[in-house]
């Protein structure tokens, strides 16, 4: 799939006259290796984005309550439409009206190491490993960082995602409170961001 069709379901549901977001026809930047992100966004229901780079797009998940560093938590991971890469970058405030309004931070970001392989061991392609269901990966992101997994319930459009592998979490267990978590690209907490658009 081209990126231009998989961005065609973001690009339908948003006015680009009236939303900052971007419209991943820019630059995509010279990050190297596969990035992946977690914003916190404060919409209807307030909850963590959470997207992996995975060729031309970030591939994404609303997690609700968030990625959590302990692994007992299992939290669900609603799969959302793909976003263009330089939403990596993407904070501020998505206008009243239009598609996911609300406040946005960049709470997390950094790269990742697929980590998915066959029952002999043999690396699989990290794309085809979610297509099938279940992903693993090591994160290395200024506050997540370990293995972690993204596992497809069976029949259903819903993730679990959860830290896996050994050795303690970076930044201690659980989710930190949305309302006071503060972006790792500029500092500034939801309502900072929200006080600065209007």
């Amino acid at each position: 799939m081209g990126e231009a069709d998989a961005l065609g379901t973001y690009r339908g549901r948003r006015d680009f006259d009236r939303t900052a977001e971007p419209s991943g026809r820019g630059p995509e930047g010279g990050a190297a290796g596969p990035r992946f992100v977690v914003q916190i966004h404060d919409a209807s229901t307030l909850h963590f984005d959470f997207r992996l780079q995975v060729g031309d797009v970030l591939r994404s998940w609303s997690v609700p309550k968030g990625p959590s560093a302990d692994p007992g938590d299992k939290r669900l991971a609603v799969p959302t439409e793909d976003h263009p890469l330089d939403y990596e970058e993407f904070e501020g405030v998505i206008p009243a009206g239009e598609y996911g309004g609300g406040t946005v931070i960049v709470w997390d970001r950094g790269t990742y190491e697929p980590l998915s392989h066959d029952r002999k061991g043999r690396p699989v392609d990290f794309a085809e490993s979610l297509d099938k269901g279940h992903a693993r990966f090591r994160l290395r992101g200024a506050k997540l960082r370990g293995e972690w997994a993204l596992t497809r319930f069976r029949g259903e459009e819903a993730w679990l995602l959860v830290r896996a592998g050994g050795g303690p979490a970076r930044g201690g267990a659980g989710t930190p409170d949305p309302r006071r978590a503060r972006s790792v690209r500029s500092g500034r907490t939801l309502a900072g961001v929200a006080a600065e658009a209007s």
